[in-house]
């Protein structure tokens, strides 16, 4: 851990304490391990990092806190893509408030919940879709979540890991180990699995015609995908859904701070807190986070607590 002395604010910037954190471990494990490829070092910059990669960086996107003014106004409790610190300073205009149903601790999922708001207005998955999503990770789980809640549609999440069925059926959808998914039958898949044998599957299970949303984010590392033998005869389609840009479906119309707000507000469901599935002290953060970057590390989404 560094310890610092914040350096004089910026005209305007906004006191903040920090209440919680995330860790979304899929990037921060690519960061921590040195994955972030070097001709994406500029673009891979968290919005407030300090330091070059590869290291050392002060890396992070999903802190809450409270305004620490006395004129903040509501509540001042507010989301921000900032790195794991216990204060920090930031312009009005780069906070998101908090809606009063949205406990500050699962609010830390707001980062996560635009990139799947965003992949399922890439999926153009609408009412009655037979929907697959492979990987069930915390962005996988709220792109489930998300699609189980149009109207008619049969969303069916497939992992390796047999613990992740109770939440995904919590969530509303369906749970499949991947030998027993159905192949050649969905009108949508989402691949979130970050692994080569996930993409595979994920093209296997798309119907003729069908879109495949690939989610996942390799760093560094090659990924073979098996686009022979059926893949162009059944004229799948393969696309990328990153959160750095709105979806093109919605770009005219949608800013960052709209599609934020939004995300924010469908996390005020309750059942959404079965994504975060751990909780470490900020001080003991340095001593936890390989073990919680370790490859194969158990849980969900790991909240990082800080003085409250």
């Amino acid at each position: 851990m560094r310890h610092e002395v914040p350096a004089a604010p910026e005209p305007g910037a906004v006191p903040v304490e920090t209440l919680w954190s995330g860790i979304s471990r899929g990037t921060e494990r690519l960061v921590f391990e040195g994955l972030v490829p070097e001709t994406l070092y500029d673009r891979m910059r968290a919005p407030a990092q300090e330091g070059q990669f590869p290291f050392p960086v002060k890396y992070g996107y999903c802190a809450v806190g409270r305004i620490a003014a006395p004129d903040a106004a509501g509540t001042g409790l507010v989301f921000a893509l900032q790195p794991h610190q216990d204060q920090f300073f930031a312009q009005a205009a780069d906070l998101c408030p908090i809606p009063a149903g949205v406990p500050p601790r699962r609010a830390v999922l707001g980062a996560n919940m635009e990139t799947a708001l965003n992949a399922v207005w890439d999926s153009g998955a609408g009412p009655g879709d037979r929907i697959a999503v492979v990987g069930a990770g915390v962005v996988g789980l709220l792109v489930a979540y998300l699609a189980a809640g149009i109207v008619g549609c049969e969303v069916t999440v497939i992992d390796v890991l047999p613990e992740r069925a109770a939440v995904a059926e919590r969530l509303g959808a369906a749970f499949a180990r991947p030998a027993d998914a159905r192949p050649g039958e969905a009108d949508v898949v989402f691949h979130a699995s970050a692994s080569q044998d996930g993409l595979a599957l994920a093209l296997t299970l798309a119907g003729d015609e069908a879109r495949v949303v690939e989610l996942s984010w390799y760093g560094a590392r090659s990924v073979a995908a098996p686009l022979g033998l059926d893949f162009h005869v059944r004229r799948l389609s393969l696309v990328s859904s990153q959160v750095g840009r709105v979806s093109a479906s919605r770009r005219p119309r949608w800013s960052y701070a709209r599609r934020m707000h939004k995300a924010m507000g469908l996390l005020a469901d309750p059942r959404l807190d079965a994504l975060i599935t751990g909780e470490v002290a900020f001080a003991d953060l340095p001593e936890s986070l390989p073990r919680l970057l370790a490859a194969g590390a158990p849980g969900l989404c790991t909240v990082v607590r800080y003085a409250l």
